[in-house]
């Protein structure tokens, strides 16, 4: 099947054709039509399935096709937000909103982005000028729904990208304040890696008779993702990671830590070693974010670090290496996590480093995954056969964030589980302010999750 036959228009044919692409992926071959017919769409996809174009280019069509589009996106006429996306970070954010350039390049729509970690008054007067697809993080959205400074009542096609990860993150509470702004005639659009509960509950509010697609299996990773554990003493992390990096001369690896200060401390030990690193994290400033990212996905920073949050939205095609310095607590990120290799039918290799303090979460990946993982030891790095566990650190801030504090926690409540939230940390400021730093939207500093049925939380200031 090629792009010309799922019956876009001429002007997103050309923008497609730019970028190089000419066969779709299965979730655009299924969603595209889906999301053309006008009716309301559930997708299971992960990361690099090339779910974002299955979204951004029918919306793209539909948007400049429609008769009442035309009148609102003349030069003389106001434009209105009619489509609006949200997403749970700041990367992701951006990089949606830079593919709806990239394909909208040749019709008359124009488009911006909104999040937290940079000053608002740019972005109030951005809206000003008018804006008719808007993609947003839920913290700062709602930070310009109570100033006034934004419009949703004529969006047309609401687009949820990454929904278990915004359950996740707490953002449930305000995903619904979200809704409650929006026309209650409109299309929507649910993305999520994987089909929970929670998922299916939010779907069931949220969608009128949904078109259902699903192009992994649940769960599942993905087959040409070649998988191995290195068992190793937890002392010896940082060494065994920086001989595998000489010796198989590894040019760019994303490494994920569990917390933002095992991130740092990981990225001084590298540039010791004479490897060059750069950590990105919820304390980091938006710049050096972006800084880290552009160098990374440029192949002239050799090694990424990253916590799971910070690194949702990382798309860079033919990634080769992924390394689990630290197993997450949560199952399913291991999933999240190693499926940025292996993209776009390129081979990846997914490297876990595990010492006996994480021998149950293996055995949770292992269920998860249904499949045992080979195991192989390096000559040198063999691990202490009567080494005990120990417990782990789940933070480097507030209690019951898993990676970390300066998280905003509205109400706290109790964690979910040991370990409590996906927090990040960082980047949450008073409302009456703007750009980086610590402090919440009410308070308090990186309190737990609460049970995502009440969830009060804004999970770290990430959306922000």
């Amino acid at each position: 099947m090629s792009f010309s036959s799922l019956g876009l228009s001429d002007a997103l044919m050309r923008a497609v054709s730019e970028t190089g692409y000419t066969t779709p992926t299965p979730i655009q071959q299924q969603a595209i039509p889906a999301v053309l017919n006008g009716g309301d769409l559930l997708a299971g996809a992960q990361t690099g399935t090339g779910k974002t174009a299955g979204f951004t280019l029918p919306l793209l069509q539909r948007l400049s096709t429609d008769a009442v589009g035309a009148k609102l996106t003349s030069n003389n006429s106001p434009r209105a937000i009619r489509a609006l996306i949200l997403t749970p970070t700041r990367e992701l954010a951006a990089q949606v909103e830079e593919s709806v350039r990239i394909y909208g390049k040749y019709t008359k729509l124009n488009s911006a982005v909104i999040f937290g970690g940079v000053g608002i008054n740019p972005q109030i007067k951005q809206l000003k000028h008018g804006v008719d697809i808007l993609v947003a993080t839920p913290g700062r959205l709602l930070d310009h729904m109570d100033q006034r400074t934004v419009d949703l009542s004529k969006v047309e096609i609401l687009v949820l990208d990454e929904a278990d990860r915004m359950l996740d993150m707490g953002f449930i509470r305000d995903i619904r304040k979200v809704l409650a702004g929006l026309p209650p005639k409109r299309q929507n659009l649910l993305f999520s890696a994987t089909f929970s509960d929670d998922i299916k509950a939010l779907a069931d509010g949220l969608l009128n008779k949904p078109a259902t697609i699903e192009v992994a299996r649940r769960n599942s990773t993905v087959e040409i993702i070649a998988q191995k554990i290195h068992p190793v003493d937890r002392d010896k992390k940082h060494p065994m990671l920086a001989h595998l990096i000489k010796t198989h001369q590894w040019s760019q690896v994303l490494v994920f830590t569990r917390t933002k200060h095992g991130a740092n401390k990981l990225v001084e030990q590298l540039e010791k070693d004479g490897i060059g690193a750069m950590a990105i994290h919820g304390n980091k400033s938006q710049s050096a974010r972006t800084k880290a990212l552009s160098e990374f996905k440029d192949n002239k920073l050799q090694v990424l670090v990253a916590t799971d949050i910070a690194a949702r939205g990382i798309d860079i095609d033919q990634l080769p290496h992924v390394v689990n310095y630290d197993l997450p607590n949560v199952p399913e990120d291991y999933v999240h996590r190693i499926g940025r290799t292996g993209r776009a039918g390129a081979t990846g290799e997914a490297v876990s480093l595990v010492c006996v303090d994480e021998h149950d979460m293996l055995k949770d990946i292992e269920k998860l995954i249904k499949q045992t993982l080979p195991r192989e030891v390096i000559p040198g790095f063999e691990p202490d056969p009567t080494a005990r566990a120990q417990p782990i650190q789940l933070r480097s801030g507030g209690p019951g964030h898993r990676n970390g504090g300066g998280g905003g926690n509205r109400n706290s409540g109790a964690p979910r589980k040991p370990g409590g939230g996906n927090g990040n940390g960082g980047g949450n400021k008073p409302r009456s302010a703007s750009g980086n730093g610590g402090g919440a939207r009410s308070g308090g500093g990186g309190g737990g999750n609460a049970p995502r049925a009440a969830a009060q939380h804004r999970s770290g200031g990430r959306g922000r």
